[in-house]
């Protein structure tokens, strides 16, 4: 149990950035992204247990990640906030010019919520499978996707 538990607490910290991304994205006023944060985790150490390796450990926890963010989200009956992200929670990326970077950020929190899964993943350099896997879509579907987001993204740029 207790080597459980460490490899538990490896994965976590391994995956915090996107896990916290994911919480951020859809925190809204009253659940902050710390509070969405620990209860992402509580369920991963819940299902950690049953964990089969049919997928990656990582698409797992994005997908328990996720699908905890989206059903939060559908009981709080709320649009999440819309704000910038701060230095600390972009410093998963590389130097380069962090005011477009903010700016997209801002974007894609205006995107519904299966949008905003399938765009932060594909930002996160997820595969087509993996994304698929994730959301529940096809492979196929998720190009289509991704290409429409891409599109209404650019179209809320020259707005």
């Amino acid at each position: 149990m207790e080597e459980q538990k460490k490899q538990f607490v490896k994965l976590i910290e391994q995956n915090k950035a996107l896990i916290y991304k994911f919480c951020y994205m859809y925190a809204n006023e009253t659940e902050t992204p710390d509070d969405l944060f620990q209860e992402v985790v509580i369920n991963l150490w819940k299902g950690y247990p049953d964990f089969r390796g049919e997928s990656k450990i990582q698409t797992w926890m994005y997908r328990i990640s996720l699908n905890t963010c989206i059903t939060f989200l559908r009981k709080s009956g709320k649009r999440p906030k819309t704000q910038a992200l701060t230095d600390e929670q972009l410093e998963y990326t590389e130097s380069g010019d962090m005011t477009a970077i903010r700016e997209l950020y801002i974007l894609i929190n205006k995107l519904n919520a299966f949008e905003k899964a399938i765009i932060l993943l594909y930002l996160e350099d997820r595969s087509y499978d993996e994304i698929a896997h994730i959301v529940g879509i096809t492979k196929s579907n998720v190009g289509v996707r991704i290409s429409r987001i891409k599109e209404k993204l650019s179209q809320m740029t020259n707005n």
